[in-house]
């Protein structure tokens, strides 16, 4: 018995068995496969696009921790005019430290004061916050597509099932042939779409569950940045009374 030319054979009968069964669809249901085709494609665009932004994010974020926790200085990174692209952290941080800066030197630009007062301090904790929102729904842009297809697409795939199931049975009823040879073509052929979309939402489930677990942990970790760096500025630049 040759077990390879058995698995092949096996391999292209259920290849033409889903070819004839797509074949004997309606125009509405072919319509619904290439609809959840195309978002099958956008999903996992989505899905590749975002974990590799998220794992680079991530990546960044450590080795800027790293590097800010060694600076001396608030200020120190600011100073060397430092450019990360892609890391959350540093974002946070050059937003804080322009804003730090600025209320150092004033509206006309003098040289930094040694510190800062409490209404500047305020300015510099708003000035972080909306950063860190920034941030955060920058992270999670494109999440709505995977949300979509995740409820979509089942619903989508059930639609093309009824009406594929509905245009069946009144096509039998018009022929008056309610054998199983004239209503399996049909019925297969309408379950189709139920797969397809199936197909479509739950890998879209897996990737949407992966990369909101990830979005947390990063929006924690911007929180607890945002945190320590006025911890630091306060213990720097904020006068003690």
């Amino acid at each position: 018995m040759n077990v390879p030319i058995i698995l092949a054979e096996v391999g292209r009968s259920n290849q033409i068995e889903l070819l004839y069964v797509i074949s004997n669809a309606t125009l509405e249901g072919k319509i619904i496969i290439v609809c959840l085709f195309l978002f099958s494609l956008v999903a996992w665009t989505v899905m590749i696009q975002k974990a590799l932004e998220m794992r680079r994010a991530t990546k960044l974020n450590l080795f800027f921790s790293a590097e800010f926790r060694t600076q001396t200085n608030v200020l120190a990174m600011f100073d060397r005019n430092l450019s990360v692209e892609g890391c959350p952290l540093f974002m946070v941080y050059l937003a804080g430290s322009k804003e730090l800066d600025a209320r150092l030197k004033g509206a006309a630009g003098e040289p930094r004061k040694k510190y800062v007062t409490l209404k500047g301090m305020e300015h510099v904790k708003r000035s972080l916050e909306n950063t860190v929102a920034q941030q955060s729904l920058k992270l999670e842009s494109g999440l709505i597509l995977l949300a979509i297809a995740v409820s979509g697409a089942p619903f989508l795939g059930l639609l093309g099932t009824v009406w594929g199931v509905m245009s069946t049975f009144g096509h039998i009823a018009q022929q008056q042939n309610a054998s199983l040879l004239a209503m399996a073509p049909g019925v297969s052929a309408a379950l189709v779409t139920t797969v397809a979309g199936l197909l479509v939402a739950i890998p879209s489930m897996f990737g949407y569950n992966w990369l909101v677990h990830n979005l947390r942990v990063l929006t924690v970790e911007l929180d607890n940045y945002a945190q320590e760096l006025v911890s630091r500025i306060e213990t720097e630049y904020l006068e003690e009374k």
